[in-house]
């Protein structure tokens, strides 16, 4: 099949390199001819494990290609999936405008029966909007031409992107049209893996599936969360809690890990989008604003056991921060806990070593460059620098070269042997008993 994503962020990449992979012919246009120049280099914009392998690859093969100009595939693809960013508003709304400029694109340039896939993640009512834009634009061409508008919502894991896509769980497809139904069939066929996994529903009922199953996941980890802070408070360690209620098949371990908030391009703005929904109707929805706060909560957690450790004062400390991307296998670094905590340091006077294997340069662009300048923050080559006669280390990602780590080393390079473990990945009595003060999310000590 021939098809055209329009959009080359996270979704749009990894969903064009896996249709290619599966032997369609798909084009990736995107409006920065910067980004696409850098593709068809084999430079990506973002980190993502395999990614660069399958683009690669597909490039090469002829199966993907780039664009910045979407009348190019016009007339060869009659698949078009919007998947440009829909970034919260200041109201944490998400804003649409992206993707209506692509409708009404589409709109203007179609030439025959096309379906119009809304992969972006957008609010409910928004297959109405694109359908509008199109339908508007083909009135002012004063031609009638059909087409479809079908949601379908991305379920992709950072750092487990391709394995998802290539090996989904589910494809969850909004259309009430046979012949869209047809369509995205044919396409999803190669990924069902002889078990039917498309499930076929309203366009409303599946943009909704998309807020609510992020906006659930997100809910497990502040509800765990909350309960780590209790323990804190009640003598318990929350690590048998978790193992307790996680072996619960209605529970599950999924999600229940204690730790310092979350981050990234989904939870957060899914979340803050479904309450804006919400209140649009005139609904509180109370659990959802619970979440939230909690979640901006847990963000300082570092802060508020740092400040009960040290008195309240953290002026002219140094402190090693492992990890700045939200999680590993990523550098994305959007809504990331490590900026809230670098930010609390700074304000209360402290200097920061910190060390990241993936998000390094991300970095550089994602933190005020006062920052750097200052010498108040200074990005290190390896694990090890970050930790140079430090005050403490404050592990906030927790990739997989943090997690057995050379306690001798660390002992002999930091100032005061003391750990935060804001992910819970080491065993407090082991760690103690090499030496260190060690500090876990409603762990005991």
């Amino acid at each position: 099949m021939n098809l055209t994503v329009i959009g080359t962020g996270y979704v749009g990449l990894v969903s064009g390199a896996c249709f290619a992979e599966m032997g369609n012919r798909v084009t990736c246009v995107d409006v920065d001819q910067t980004k696409i120049d850098g593709l068809k280099q084999g430079h990506l914009p973002i980190y993502e494990p395999g990614l660069e392998t399958i683009v690669e690859r597909n490039f090469k093969e002829g199966r993907l290609g780039f664009s910045t100009c979407l009348a190019d595939t016009i007339t060869e693809s009659n698949l078009f999936f919007i998947a440009v960013g829909t970034p919260p508003g200041e109201d944490g709304s998400a804003d649409l405008q992206y993707v209506l400029a692509v409708a009404r694109e589409i709109g203007q340039l179609m030439t025959q029966y096309s379906v119009i896939v809304d992969k972006s993640t957008v609010p409910v009512g928004t297959a109405d909007l694109v359908h509008a834009a199109i339908q508007e634009e083909l009135d002012k061409r004063k031609v009638e031409i059909e087409f479809d508008v079908v949601s379908n919502p991305e379920f992709l894991k950072e750092g487990a992107a391709i394995d998802d896509f290539m090996k989904p769980d589910r494809i969850v497809v909004g259309t009430e049209s046979p012949r869209a139904q047809d369509l995205i069939r044919q396409l999803y066929a190669p990924f069902n893996h002889n078990h039917e996994r498309t499930i076929f529903m309203g366009v409303r009922d599946a943009e909704m599936t998309k807020y609510a199953a992020n906006s659930m996941l997100a809910t497990k980890i502040s509800f765990i969360n909350e309960i780590s802070n209790l323990c804190e408070l009640m003598d318990v360690d929350v690590e048998n809690v978790r193992r307790g209620i996680g072996s619960d098949g209605r529970i599950g371990f999924s999600f229940i890990y204690p730790g310092c908030g979350y981050g990234g391009s989904c939870f957060p703005k899914d979340v803050q989008a479904l309450i804006r929904m919400a209140q649009g109707v005139d609904y509180v929805p109370e659990v959802l604003l619970s979440v939230e706060k909690r979640n901006q909560q847990q963000k300082r957690w570092f802060t508020r056991q740092l400040e009960k450790r040290f008195d309240g004062n953290l002026s002219g400390m140094t402190f090693g921060v492992w990890g700045l991307s939200f999680k590993p296998g990523t550098d994305d670094m959007r809504e990331a806990p490590a900026k809230v905590l670098l930010a609390d340091l700074l304000a209360a006077g402290a200097k920061v070593l910190a060390y990241d294997p993936v998000a390094m340069e991300t970095a550089q662009h994602e933190l005020p460059a006062e920052w750097f300048e200052s010498g108040d923050v200074t990005l290190v080559g390896n694990q090890y620098e970050a930790l140079q006669q430090v005050d403490g280390l404050l592990l906030v990602t927790e990739w997989k070269p943090f997690r057995n780590p050379d306690l001798a080393a660390m002992s002999r390079t930091m100032r005061k042997k003391i750990i935060f473990d804001g992910r819970n990945q080491y065993e407090p009595d082991y760690i103690r008993n090499e030496g260190f003060e060690y500090f876990g999310v409603g762990r005991l000590g």
